[in-house]
């Protein structure tokens, strides 16, 4: 059997670095250090285990099969280290440790969200916490959460994971936008005309919520699918696309003419954001005083 030390989790830690990267050359910022150093390690690493980890080369990088489970079994195992060193600080006088949290993408603008508030909230308390912050899309986000690589998920989550808690926080507003180079930017056309017109147009939905958006227009398929909204505002500022966009992302480009929002109110949705945590696991004390702030900055927005 296989005695692990401190310098095997160091080494483990550089694999996972490597296949989150998507090879050595790219891992070379990640890790700070030199391809030929990052290849010493894993040379060293796969000594250690006994298996071959990787394919790389000409051909790029590959996991070989014993990599796959090497990288699953690894996952496992940073999760309850790091498990165990947050469990380990309720030992201590005040809450330490590292917490991971996600969040979708382009909510920063949102004045309706709670994290910022909550943030300041949680870190003026003293707690030697450090923080890491990881944005993804939902089902990514769900999946790190029931792994253990994230502490808490906020976003908006269509589906339901066995495995995981979901608790409301607020609501999103959202408008249907065009660019000022599509044609119905400077259309002037009442609900049922411009209900024709956008049912003609090229449409952009997000992925996680493509059957949503579509149902909204009464559309059977989308022209093009974005996984954030970033790229939803790319394709929409082009001019060839229309589609939904959180209000407070969009308003930047409607206050520089860039874009407008179609059909006023008629054509507003709201889209619920929730927390994700892990179910049926213990919570450490740094996990349970964030969530704590969270819900305290939710149903009190004056909160500083």
């Amino acid at each position: 059997m296989i005695q692990l030390h401190d310098v095997d989790l160091k080494l483990l830690r550089v694999f996972t670095t490597i296949v989150r990267c998507g090879g050595f050359s790219a891992a070379q910022a990640a890790l700070n250090a030199g391809q030929s150093t990052i290849s010493e390690q894993m040379t060293h690493l796969e000594t250690r285990l006994g298996v071959k980890l990787c394919q790389r080369g000409r051909s790029g990088f590959r996991l070989t099969e014993q990599g796959v489970a090497i990288h699953e079994a690894t996952l496992r195992l940073l999760s309850a280290v790091e498990s165990f060193c947050l469990d380990a600080d309720v030992l201590k006088q005040h809450i330490s440790g590292k917490l991971n949290l996600g969040i979708i993408d382009s909510t920063l603008t949102d004045p309706v969200s709670p994290l910022p508030r909550t943030t300041q909230r949680f870190v003026s308390r003293g707690h030697d916490a450090h923080l890491h912050i990881y944005i993804g899309a939902p089902a990514e986000l769900e999946e790190r959460v029931l792994d253990g690589r994230l502490h808490l998920a906020i976003g908006h989550f269509p589906l339901r994971v066995a495995g995981l808690s979901y608790l409301p926080l607020y609501d999103e507003a959202l408008g249907l936008y065009c660019g000022r180079r599509h044609p119905l930017f400077a259309s002037n056309a009442a609900n049922g005309r411009l209900m024709e017109d956008v049912r003609q147009s090229r449409i952009v939905v997000r992925g996680y919520m493509q059957q949503y958006d579509l149902e909204q227009l009464g559309i059977a398929k989308a022209d093009a699918t974005v996984e954030n909204i970033e790229a939803a505002a790319i394709l929409i500022i082009s001019g060839a696309y229309i589609g939904f966009l959180p209000g407070h992302f969009a308003e930047q480009w409607v206050k520089t003419g860039e874009m407008r929002r179609l059909g006023a109110s008629t054509l507003d949705l709201s889209s619920p954001f929730e927390v994700v945590t892990r179910r049926g696991v213990s919570r450490p004390p740094i996990l349970q005083a964030f969530l704590e702030d969270l819900a305290a900055c939710t149903s009190q927005p004056g909160v500083p």
